[in-house]
């Protein structure tokens, strides 16, 4: 018989039975072989002269899986039969059979017998059910597009999302089957019918191709793909067409989105301890990714830095807007201000979600609810926008609601959905810790500068001694607190008190250390004693300070107490400071005519170190000059060098004739980085000496007509002064001190008088260390009173002990000082 040969190995993708490929046999009645293909011969290893003439049956094997009538009658459509045969080689063959039998001719009865190895013929059935499944059953959507890139057939999956009949969209492009559809993937053609092209022109694969868009058979939703193409070839090599590979990945699209969000929000929401530029981050994240317009309304409690109580919400209705944010720059959507009181209505979703706690999702808002029939404003704005979706979810933090977060959608056709609602639930959880952690920062930070405020001096005070101006920046910028200081303290008779110190650490603990060391400096200072007696008592305080510290805190840090200090005395009358250092940089003392000099006082040992004394200095103090003082924070700032700090110091005090701000600001802008690495504090005096002719001072004898001398003494200089007001008031303090150092005391004593800008100060000296005290004097006392009668006309009074005695001194106030001839 002829039969068409098929090369081995030849792209043949036909049945394996088919008459083109199959061995191919005919017998005649009796089942002997008559015809013997080459194929056959191929199959089995014999020769059509070896098997003409013999019955086909010699070749069957009794084997497992073999069909005993493999050579029985089949009906038509039947399926193959399998057996086992014989090779030449003696090996087992198993084998597909389809036997027919031929219209009777002249010869008989004939059959035609096809024979296939069983395992190429199971291959061939799989690859056969393989494409049954693609076309029918394959979720994955196939579209091939022929030369012309235009549609020629697609599966099942692929006519799923195209409504009616396909023979429809045959011939069709890809733009007209996804019309407005766009690739998401970068570094790609933003068209596919471009990039179909290339690959059918250069036969690259391409895979996992994000495609967005809609579907003719669901306009209303986005849906994201993920395509392959490649491209198709016959045997020949011919190209027939692209297929395309589609899979639709919309909610693993989402999902993957909203993992970003959530990654983005834990970046970007709480990057600040900022509790309003917080809620701002938290509206940024959900517009315009999630939602077209959000609100942010917080208690009035968490916006003020308290407690929240979320009984409260329903009582006062304490609720305002915090931020909002929409996809439109003109915010139409916004009711009611930023920072205003939120009033929503009772069985509102906002009214609910603050008195539950739970969030309210309205996937489809229906203008026509009791809450916004009643709310006109509300109503009207989200009729004329379309707002189409709304959702209510509590900022929950700690066990607490906080405020609740409002999201509507308008511009986005879609709906809200129970994912979307699962992802701002997250999203606000998260943006609740870090609004809570920013409102107890908030009421932290308040805390902390109230006690810094209540620590540290407000203002300067106006004194006659000297004009003072001063800086404090503490290292730790946040709480804004620290614990160094400086401070102008008036003393008696035209005197003032220049202090600066730096304890130990920074923060909350060392400012109250700070505060105890600088109430006791004053404390100290108002028994007028001398700056190195001063600091001795304030070195017995700071080692009791550290004793306490280390007995609550034996093995930590907080047990450290330690400060330096620099304490100094400037009187207007003589020109001339006294200063004492307990391990503080000396002061500086900058003149109009000659560098700035550093003065040259005994450092000392910190205080609480102990059982070393403290030395005190005299140092004159020119006209014209300005006396800084300062911490260590302000010289080491400079590149942690103390030499060029220094120098930058001097440089910043040139020309000393400037106004005090203006130096501070100075020195603050050379010496001082953005972020000081330790606490500075300093101070600028400029000094006030007092004119010649507004001091008086005279010797008196030590004898009990000096009193009256003294009286008259004062007169006369009242007088000059225009103070005559004043003269019967002073001259019975003056009688009565005199008179008191006369009776009580030790000679020589003398007198001062000293006229300030509003300050009368009467002063006299004698050689004694006993302090007078006040008493109130019994019944037939005759003395007693005289002290009593000082402190009733004198705004106060004071005893100060000198090397040589004491000075009791009193002060009165005195109108505005003029200019004296």
């Amino acid at each position: 018989m002829t039969t068409s040969t098929i090369a081995p190995g030849s792209d043949d993708r036909g049945d394996p039975l088919s008459v083109t490929r199959a061995a191919v046999v005919t017998l005649d009645g009796r089942k002997w072989v008559t015809g013997w293909s080459p194929q056959a011969e191929q199959l089995l290893g014999y020769h059509a002269k070896d098997m003409l003439g013999q019955p086909i049956r010699a070749l069957s094997v009794q084997a497992e899986g073999a069909d005993e009538d493999w050579l029985g009658p089949r009906r038509d459509g039947a399926a193959p039969v399998h057996t086992v045969l014989r090779h030449r080689s003696g090996r087992f063959l198993r084998a597909v059979t389809s036997l027919y039998q031929l219209p009777a001719g002249v010869a008989g009865t004939a059959f035609l017998l096809l024979l296939a190895d069983a395992r190429e013929h199971a291959e061939w059935q799989l690859g056969q059910a393989m494409l049954q499944g693609l076309a029918a059953e394959s979720p994955v959507a196939l579209t091939i597009y022929g030369p012309d890139l235009r549609v020629a057939w697609a599966n099942a999956a692929a006519r799923s999302e195209l409504p009616g009949e396909f023979t429809q969209y045959l011939g069709r492009s890809e733009s007209e089957l996804y019309p407005g559809s766009r690739v998401l993937s970068p570094g790609h053609p933003s068209s596919v019918t471009q990039l179909m092209r290339e690959v059918l022109v250069t036969g690259r694969t391409v895979v996992d191709l994000r495609y967005q868009g809609r579907t003719l058979a669901d306009p209303d939703r986005e849906h994201v793909w993920s395509l392959a193409y490649y491209r198709l070839q016959d045997a020949a090599g011919q190209t027939l067409g692209v297929c395309e590979e589609s899979v639709d990945v919309t909610d693993l699209y989402r999902a993957q989105n909203r993992l970003a969000l959530l990654n983005e929000a834990a970046a970007l929401i709480g990057s600040t301890l900022d509790l309003d530029r917080t809620v701002e981050e938290f509206a940024e994240v959900l517009v315009p990714e999630v939602a077209d317009f959000v609100a942010v309304d917080l208690l009035g409690a968490v916006l003020d830095g308290r407690e929240p109580d979320v009984r409260s919400v329903g009582r006062t209705g304490d609720v305002r807007r915090a931020a909002h944010r929409s996809v439109r720059e003109d915010l139409p959507e916004v009711v009611v201000p930023a920072g205003c009181t939120v009033g929503y209505p009772e069985g509102s979703p906002q009214w609910q979600c603050l008195s539950t706690g739970y969030p309210v999702l309205n996937a489809a808002l229906a203008l026509s609810s009791p809450w916004l029939v009643g709310d006109a404003e509300r109503s009207s704005r989200m009729r004329e926008l379309g707002i189409h979706s709304h959702m209510v979810v509590p900022l929950r933090a700690r066990g607490v609601t906080m405020g609740a977060a409002t999201l509507m959608r308008w511009r986005n056709p879609e709906s809200f959905l129970p994912d979307d609602l699962l992802l701002v639930e997250e999203l606000a959880a998260r943006a609740a810790v870090c609004i809570d952690n920013a409102r107890r920062f908030t009421r932290e930070h308040h805390s902390a500068l109230m006690l810094q405020r209540s620590l540290l001096p407000h203002d300067m005070p106006a004194h006659t001694a000297v004009e003072a101006a001063y800086r404090y920046l503490p290292a730790d910028t946040e709480a804004g607190v620290g614990g160094d200081w400086c401070d102008v303290l008036p003393l008696a008779c035209a005197r003032v008190g220049l202090v600066v110190g730096d304890v130990i650490g920074h923060g909350l603990r060392a400012a109250a250390t700070m505060g105890r060391l600088r109430t006791a400096v004053h404390t100290l200072a108002d028994l007028d004693l001398p700056p190195d007696e001063l600091l001795a008592h304030l070195d017995d305080l700071v080692q009791r300070l550290a004793e306490e510290a280390e007995t609550a805190h034996p093995f930590a840090a907080e047990g450290v107490v330690g400060a330096t200090c620099l304490y100094g005395v400037y009187d207007s009358v003589t020109r001339r400071a006294t200063f004492a250092s307990a391990g503080h940089p000396p002061p500086a003392l900058a003149h109009r005519n000659k560098p700035v000099e550093f003065c040259d006082v005994p450092p000392g040992p910190p205080l609480g170190v102990g059982g070393m004394p403290f030395e005190s200095v005299e140092v004159d103090i020119p006209d014209d000059c300005v006396l800084a003082l300062y911490t260590d924070g302000l010289i080491m700032a400079s590149e942690r060098d103390a030499d060029i700090g220094l120098a930058r110091l001097c440089f910043a005090l040139a020309h000393p004739e400037r106004p005090l701000e203006e130096i501070t600001g100075t020195m603050e802008r050379i010496l001082l980085p953005d972020h000081p690495a330790d606490d500075v504090a300093f101070l600028v005096a400029r000094p006030r000496p007092l004119p010649a002719d507004r001091v008086a001072s005279w010797k008196l004898a030590f004898e009990p007509e000096a009193a009256g001398y003294a009286r008259s003494l004062v007169g006369e200089r009242l007088a000059q002064w225009r103070l005559e007001d004043l003269s019967f008031s002073a001259e019975l303090i003056v009688s009565e001190l005199v008179t008191n150092a006369i009776r009580h005391a030790r000679g020589p004593i003398s007198l001062d008088l000293i006229r300030t800008e509003n300050r009368l100060i009467c002063a006299v000296s004698d050689s004694s260390s006993t302090s007078p005290h006040m008493r109130r004097a019994r019944l037939g006392e005759e003395g007693g009173r005289g002290l009593f009668l000082v402190a009733q006309f004198a705004a106060r009074w004071g005893t100060r002990h000198t090397a040589n005695g004491k000075i009791i001194w009193a002060e009165m106030p005195a109108p505005a000082a003029e200019a004296l001839l």
